[in-house]
């Protein structure tokens, strides 16, 4: 009886030291797993006429912006701040057809990029996404002198986390989130259902807390076949979201329904014409 008590309590402490390793790896990792953001640039750059800038931050890593001018009237065009997701970066395709499908819309498009991200320097964390956002918004205010009433933010995946923290905090004339989350929280703990992800997470990027301080409209997009961010995820934002709002389902998952879909760019033709932003 001695041997099996002191065989169980090794077994025991070794299942507790391989479940406290465990939590350590995923505190430890949280930064490639959240962000992933080690892609490089890369060598694609969009068809469409376009100009990088970077930007001077004192303290902060310069930033990276592409600027994409409609080709009708742009002067006269609204501004759309584009803000990617994570596992990408600005010159990744799917961005890139984005901004040139936004373009063809009839709008003007600045594309974000964040520290960390597509050879940037710096380490992404939320806080440095929330600031990195904030600074290309100034950018379009100051050096592009978009006025708030011609102004949309866009986000996708994570960046529609990025993308509600901004609108929380600024004037805008309207919010598009593609595949957006409620609360990271909540999607780590279904991926990893036996930790205590709400005590371990540092970027836990909760849009449900915030997103009922956006001040203008916003369109929802969200495929049911997303494996990446089940559509109940975006359900429970739009829940949460002030009027006036719009949830729209789109297929071809969370990666290719702005690709696969002939849908998904009418929808925000539809939307921004409703509201008055084109023509």
């Amino acid at each position: 009886m001695k041997g099996l008590r002191r065989a169980l309590i090794v077994v025991g402490m070794t299942a507790i030291l391989v479940y406290l390793g465990a939590m350590a790896w995923l505190v430890t990792q949280e930064t490639r797993i959240v962000f992933e953001a080690g892609r490089p640039l890369g060598d694609l750059r969009p068809a469409a006429p376009f100009e990088e800038v970077w930007v001077d931050r004192g303290e902060d890593p310069r930033q990276r912006l592409w600027v994409l001018r409609t080709a009708a009237d742009p002067a006269a065009r609204p501004w759309v701040l584009y803000l990617h997701g994570n596992a990408s970066n600005i010159a990744t395709r799917m961005n890139i057809l984005h901004a040139e499908k936004l373009r063809a819309l009839g709008l003007n498009v600045l594309v974000a990029e964040y520290r960390g991200y597509g050879g940037m320097d710096g380490v992404p964390t939320e806080s440095g996404l929330h600031t990195d956002a904030r600074s290309a918004y100034d950018y379009l205010r100051g050096e592009l002198r978009a006025e708030p009433h011609r102004l949309i933010v866009y986000g996708w995946s994570l960046g529609s986390a990025v993308a509600v923290d901004l609108v929380s905090q600024v004037d805008e004339a309207a919010v598009i989130l593609e595949g957006a989350p409620a609360s990271l929280v909540a999607i780590g703990a279904r991926r990893y259902p036996y930790f205590p992800i709400r005590l371990l997470i540092r970027n836990p990027f909760e849009s449900i807390l915030k997103i009922d301080k956006a001040g203008s409209p916003i369109l929802f997009l969200h495929s049911p076949e997303d494996a990446v961010i089940p559509v109940a995820e975006g359900r429970k934002l739009y829940e949460a979201a002030p009027r006036p709002k719009q949830f729209v389902e789109v297929s071809g998952g969370h990666i290719d329904a702005s690709e696969k879909d002939p849908r998904f760019f009418p929808a925000i033709r539809a939307f921004l014409q409703a509201h008055r932003l084109l023509p």
